[in-house]
């Protein structure tokens, strides 16, 4: 009978690659014993061995801490491998009860009319509002991306324009 062939386990995984491998190669990068690593990082010098020994999951402060002690930083990429921005945050942008606009949702600085959604009732135009409708939101990405990248649709059609109302 054959046996199947399976992977070693290699420990706790930062996506797919392992930690342990991670903070062994964020030390040997530098040069660093365990020990200056553990005095840099500001853990115990057995932290970093049980780290690097896969025994030891480490919390993600004192895994950014492992690595910052050899010059290195995490971020979070996309598929393409491209850093990911965190979102701005305008502390001087809320609603009327003083909350924050829903993180998932753009905000829109001055709209312009028929860009706030109460603009059917006649209502006052706030200096801030967002795109509450998914639709109407995924319709102004799909424009504005078609817009913008130039070369990946150069043969294809516009979407609709989502200021016209017909998409």
């Amino acid at each position: 009978m054959a046996s199947v062939f399976e992977p070693p386990d290699l420990g706790p995984t930062l996506g797919s690659f392992p930690i342990a491998g991670l903070v062994r190669r964020a030390r040997r990068i530098v040069g660093l014993s365990q020990l200056r690593m553990a005095r840099f990082a500001k853990v115990a010098p057995s932290t970093v061995a049980r780290v690097e020994a896969g025994s030891l999951t480490p919390s993600l402060a004192v895994l950014e801490r492992l690595l910052g002690s050899a010059g290195l930083y995490l971020v979070a990429v996309d598929q393409e491998g491209r850093i990911v921005y965190p979102m701005e945050v305008w502390d001087d942008t809320r609603d009327g009860a003083d909350r924050r606009y829903p993180a998932h949702l753009n905000t829109i600085l001055d709209p312009e009319p028929g860009e706030w959604w109460a603009d059917i009732y006649g209502l006052a135009r706030p200096p801030e509002t967002f795109h509450r409708c998914p639709a109407d939101r995924e319709a102004r990405r799909r424009r504005s991306q078609w817009e913008v990248r130039v070369a990946k649709y150069r043969n294809v059609p516009p979407p609709p324009d989502p200021g016209s109302g017909r998409y």
